[in-house]
């Protein structure tokens, strides 16, 4: 089973791609795609999810970062593993950043989906696939996931609790498990910018 990473700050890119490539029928075995929009999560997702493919656009995060070079973490977690990058528009200092990676492929967002789906069959064709092996699943759950948004956007467990449904100290019990899996040293972790 391959298991693809989508990294987009859009949730209607990551959510298409997730359907198309997991409905298409066009990829050579089973696949597990998993969409982010948060670069911390994604970088743990690469270190410790490993996934066969990463596709990202980085555009989207230019706002959301003081430097440039704070992508060099995410791309550099993902360095034996093919990387697509997807852009929306020519910018030229993320395109010159972008350069200085080995990259599988680098695509527009324009580009027709026959030569998305050829460029991501090459890519899984140059890795191995392992036999059926344990199943693949995502890093965090949802829920985990929809926890560490709202904490992310320096949400009490108060609020994360009434947005979500769910009492304060189960929000607790979420954030415990999500520093054990993504191996935070405190529980401010989240907070601090990449390396």
């Amino acid at each position: 089973m391959f298991k693809i990473l989508l990294i987009d700050r859009c949730h209607y890119t990551r959510k298409g791609l997730e359907m198309w490539i997991n409905h298409s029928g066009l990829f050579p075995s089973p696949v597990l795609v998993t969409g982010l929009n948060n670069l911390f999560l994604a970088r743990e997702h690469i270190l410790q999810w490993k996934p066969t493919l990463v596709i990202a656009d980085f555009q989207g995060f230019t706002s959301d970062i003081q430097h440039i070079q704070q992508l060099s973490s995410v791309i550099n977690a993902s360095k034996t593993v093919p990387f697509i990058s997807l852009h929306s528009d020519e910018h030229p200092e993320m395109s010159a950043f972008m350069d200085t990676f080995p990259l599988w492929a680098s695509l527009s967002k324009t580009a027709p989906l026959d030569v998305l789906a050829q460029t991501i069959n090459a890519a899984l064709a140059a890795q191995e696939v392992s036999g059926p092996g344990p199943a693949a699943t995502p890093l965090l759950t949802r829920q985990e996931e929809k926890v560490l948004m709202l904490w992310m956007d320096g949400a009490s467990n108060h609020i994360i609790a009434s947005k979500l449904r769910i009492h304060g100290k189960t929000v607790y019990t979420y954030k415990r498990n999500i520093r054990m899996k993504l191996h935070m040293d405190t529980r401010y972790s989240p907070f601090l910018s990449l390396p």
